[in-house]
């Protein structure tokens, strides 16, 4: 099997395996917390993404890796790390709390997304190996912070349910 094909096959059973744990462990627990919570545990996940900087870091991913794609990915996982971290420290603060929530879902997905772009474009697939160390971040990682950005847009779009008042 070429390598390319092989990143592509590993890619999509990342997410597959993914989706469906989420849907059967994660999910239930997120929607059944109030939204505070839930994105909460969201943040906490994506606060170790400063990780990403690993792809810049020489002797942890070959010679070959793309230049363009891994300043990229490094600097973006930097900076939704650094955002999600500021929600969690915000959280007595809840008009900058969500200003974060928002800001490192909105420019975590983006980041991903554009990982994604400079990854066609450079070449990726084709010398995934140079991935080297890191080879498991797109294949593990990457997937389960899609997720969760779609489960926060969805959860932050949702109504709070109001407390039900006796009298």
């Amino acid at each position: 099997m070429p390598i390319e094909s092989l990143f592509q096959f590993h890619l999509v059973l990342g997410y597959v395996a993914w989706l469906l744990c989420f849907g059967t462990y994660i999910w239930p627990k997120l929607i059944a917390m109030n939204r505070f919570d839930a994105h909460r545990a969201i943040a906490t996940l994506h606060s170790f993404r400063f990780f990403g900087l690993v792809f810049i870091l020489p002797g942890v991913v070959g010679m070959g890796l793309p230049t363009d794609f891994a300043r990229f990915a490094a600097y973006g996982d930097l900076a939704t790390g650094l955002l999600a971290l500021m929600a969690l420290m915000s959280v007595r603060v809840r008009p900058a709390f969500w200003l974060f929530i928002v800001a490192f879902n909105a420019v975590g997905l983006t980041d991903i997304l554009l990982d994604y772009f400079h990854a066609v474009q450079s070449g990726l697939p084709a010398v995934a190996g140079q991935l080297a160390a890191t080879y498991w971040i797109p294949i593990l990682y990457v997937p389960v912070l899609v997720i969760t950005h779609a489960a926060a847009f969805y959860l932050l779009l949702q109504r709070e349910p109001r407390p039900i008042l006796s009298t």
